[in-house]
């Protein structure tokens, strides 16, 4: 009987081929989400390195990819936009370090606890963003800055398109993109070893050169040239408030799009299980790296990470090797990406922005717990009218306020017992929230019957309720005047 290959070798040919597949799926996203957040194209690579030999040696989740994220485009484009492209690699570099401080405090566990509904409205809202104005890339047009001047430049967008050769050629190109990657997820799986954003994007790239058609193509200027180290001027963009909140939205969303795809991921494999507060610190380790090389910022990413787990990743090696991969490619081909049409990049993005989209989520929600899907929705559409940091701050605070409405019942029962005292039994969480419901029992009562409030089926009474009640008691002026039996100890 022949010796049975070592496992450790097994593992190792195992992440070999799986590190390929991620490099292959993470290659045209970096440069994407590069692009679309107004920054060089190479800063999109030098992430998915960083992401790959810094994040991916670090303990935390074994199998999730790290890199720059289509979750972040937004932010980040509203970033540049804002404080300039000097002041990125400050952000990231303090967004970083924040990192490293929560996981090390034994916080990362508790992003856990973020509202679903929430994060899943804010990735709704970030892909309709993306959508919105990767529409515009398709077209080789300029897109307006914000989210409702987007949506009411679609009816311009269309006839300049329908108007303008070029625009046409280009939206062609984008659309056929976008087609050849829906196309190719139906193929036999053996045939989808190659990713199909890769494919979309290399035929793209030859229509666009056999056909001569005059697009816009990705601008490279090299690794070395794009890296915009912070000088030491930069770090004063840091006693800007409107910084510091850029720095807040970046910790709090590339946290929590981190821990939720680890959770994610861990659904995905039947290893070890991810260790979040880790986690956090390896995040923050990659954003110092990445802050300190001016490049974007990075979490994980459950597009790279699935693939990851899909192709057969057994150890951290994968991950460590894509990045490898990336930086060779970084390094040795980068002219490749001047032939690439912004169009065929837009289609990338305009397909990952609708995998944001939580269709599936929405749904299930609005049929069994409809304010849920409210916070979903609300969340989503105030990122695309005001803002991600306002957005997500705004379901936040709806969300907190569903759960406070929803834990403040309480059940107000009268029981009348004839010529004697009547009896009025709450029982449940009495807050200042249900105030009027209960005042409105009691003050609808006789003034001229006694009246015995009976507490101690309370679960919780906060002061304001505590307060009004004892001031109804003390103002009854009916003969034996209203005895109250008070709540337990709580």
């Amino acid at each position: 009987m022949p010796p049975a290959v070592p496992s450790v070798t097994r593992a190792l040919r195992t992440d070999v081929t799986a590190s390929l597949v991620v490099f292959l799926v993470a290659l045209p996203l970096c440069v994407g989400v590069a692009v679309a957040s107004g920054v060089p194209a190479e800063l999109g690579l030098v992430t998915g390195i960083v992401g790959g030999l810094v994040t991916g040696l670090l303990p935390g989740s074994s199998l999730q990819v790290s890199g720059p994220a289509a979750g972040l485009t937004v932010i980040v484009h509203e970033a540049v936009r804002e404080h300039g492209v000097a002041a990125l690699g400050v952000v990231v570099l303090a967004t970083g370090v924040l990192q490293l401080a929560l996981g090390a405090a034994g916080l990362g566990r508790w992003f856990r606890a973020i509202s679903v509904s929430v994060v899943e409205g804010m990735l709704g809202g970030i892909g309709l963003v993306i959508i919105l104005g990767q529409l515009y890339a398709m077209a080789d047009h300029g897109a307006p800055a914000s989210g409702p001047g987007k949506l009411a430049g679609l009816p311009g967008l269309v006839a300049h398109a329908a108007t303008e050769p070029r625009a046409l050629s280009a939206l062609a190109i984008g659309v056929g993109t976008i087609a050849v990657i829906v196309l190719w997820q139906r193929l036999p799986a053996r045939a989808r070893v190659v990713p199909g954003a890769l494919v979309a994007v290399a035929c793209a790239t030859a229509a666009a050169a056999l056909l001569h058609l005059p697009l816009k193509t990705v601008q490279v200027r090299g690794l070395a040239d794009a890296l915009r180290l912070p000088g030491a001027d930069a770090f004063g963009a840091l006693a800007s408030p409107a910084v510091l909140g850029t720095v807040v939205a970046f910790t709090l969303i590339a946290s929590a799009e981190s821990l939720f795809s680890a959770a994610a991921v861990d659904r995905l494999h039947d290893g070890p299980r991810t260790r979040y507060n880790k986690e956090l610190v390896a995040q923050g380790a990659g954003n110092t790296v990445c802050g300190l090389l001016g490049a974007l910022p990075m979490t994980a990413v459950i597009v790279r990470s699935s693939a990851n787990v899909h192709a057969g990743a057994r150890t951290k090696a994968s991950r460590v090797l894509h990045g490898v991969w990336l930086l060779l490619f970084a390094a040795l081909l980068p002219a490749v990406l001047e032939y690439i049409p912004l169009a065929a990049l837009a289609g990338v993005l305009v397909h990952a922005g609708v995998k944001l989209l939580p269709v599936a989520p929405l749904r299930a929600l609005w049929s069994a717990h409809r304010g849920e899907a409210v916070v979903l929705a609300v969340t989503a559409t105030a990122i695309v009218t005001v803002n991600m940091f306002e957005g997500v701050l705004i379901g936040l605070g709806l969300a907190v306020a569903k759960t406070a409405w929803e834990i403040s019942r309480v059940h107000v029962a009268v029981t009348d017992h004839g010529q004697g005292a009547i009896t009025v039994r709450l029982s449940g969480n009495a807050t200042f929230l249900r105030l009027p419901k209960m005042l409105d029992v009691l003050e609808a009562l006789p003034a001229h019957r006694p009246v015995e409030l009976d507490l101690t089926g309370l679960r919780h009474q906060d002061h304001a309720s505590g307060v009004a009640l004892r001031s109804w008691a003390e103002t009854r002026t009916a003969p034996g005047t209203a005895a109250v039996r008070p709540a337990p100890a709580l």
